[in-house]
């Protein structure tokens, strides 16, 4: 079966009108013919099946929006080939905007002074949606995501967090295929974000909505997306699984001990010490084949323990250790 996503070689360039410094020089920026040219995708290539949820991941600058623009058929690559449900997005975006949703975290699709549903209600006869789907669609994903209660409330009214969730619901009301979110949670707080994700979730393992999700926000892509694919100065250089990538980097583990009374320095052969605090003492597993048991034997009975902590590396640790040894190995090399 082919993919639904397929990027060949695509890369992405803009012309920009080239910027003369001091006063006398932005009066020659309004009129001159000197364009500089900014690459901000180069020659990134991937499938996606239907049904994965991918997390999109990159910092700022390195393309991951226009790469999104691209695959919605709002702008139009320099080079390569990009083809999404068997079609090259640019030249077939009415059929492709029957087939997909997209969600810009900073732009809205609702009517700012109409009533919320009054917006649902326009996208069901853009989209020619029946009637009986349209009512069932808009039930059950305000059920989800906790929407009813707002339905007749003018969308300015709304808090951020309601309309995000609202912008979401209206993208998904024609039953698309592939949902492209771009920063989706960004700029809510812990509730709206976990009802968000949760709801996502859901819709991709429930209905096999295919995900593609750029975000900042690195527990997006943990609780959402098993494949990560990352970009850094406009170029792919991580593309696989989440849990690939933790295991391939080794990110140490992080052991709090604490004891009724100080034992005094207590240095292990099995974790490295990071402080101590007398009662508290934190160390560091860098090996992933030593257990817990192992750790706790070393330190043996009658040292007063009173609480262990185990932390795994978070999906921010993990990545930032990418980053770093690939920064390492770019300056060795």
């Amino acid at each position: 079966m082919s993919a639904l996503i397929e990027a060949r070689g695509v890369s992405k360039r803009f012309r920009q009108h080239k910027r003369f410094p001091g006063l006398l020089g932005a009066l020659k920026t309004l009129v001159t013919n000197e364009y500089t040219e900014v690459l901000a995708v180069s020659d990134i290539g991937f499938d996606i099946a239907a049904g994965e949820a991918v997390g999109y991941l990159g910092p700022n600058g390195a393309g991951k929006s226009t790469m999104i623009k691209m695959m919605t058929g709002i702008l139009v690559p320099s080079d390569g080939t990009l083809s999404v449900l068997g079609r090259t997005p640019h030249l077939r975006r009415m059929d492709n905007a029957r087939e997909i949703g997209v969600v810009f975290g900073q732009r809205s699709q609702l009517w700012w002074d109409l009533p919320l549903v009054d917006s649902f209600t326009l996208h069901q006869r853009i989209y020619d949606i029946p009637v009986a789907r349209y009512a069932d669609n808009l039930r059950r994903f305000s059920e989800l995501l906790d929407l009813t209660p707002f339905l007749d409330r003018a969308v300015r009214q709304l808090s951020l967090g309601q309309r995000m969730r609202a912008e979401i619901v209206m993208s998904l009301l024609h039953d698309p295929k592939i949902l492209f979110l771009d920063e989706p949670t960004i700029g809510l707080d812990v509730v709206a974000k976990d009802a968000v994700r949760r709801f996502l979730s859901e819709i991709n393992r429930e209905r096999g909505v295919t995900i593609i999700l750029t975000t900042h926000d690195l527990q997006d892509i943990e609780s959402i997306c098993p494949r990560l694919i990352m970009v850094d100065h406009s170029r792919l250089i991580f593309d696989g699984e989440l849990k690939s990538l933790r295991a391939a980097l080794g990110s140490a583990r992080r052991l709090t001990l604490e004891f009724a009374s100080d034992p005094g320095p207590l240095p292990l052969r099995t974790a490295a010490l990071v402080s101590d605090e007398g009662l508290r003492k934190n160390y560091l597993i860098e090996r992933e084949d030593i257990s817990l048991v192992a750790i706790l034997s070393e330190v043996g009975s009658g040292r007063g323990l009173k609480d262990v902590a185990l932390q795994e590396p978070d999906i921010e640790e993990v990545i930032r250790t990418f980053y770093q040894r690939r920064n390492a190995k770019a300056l060795a090399s």
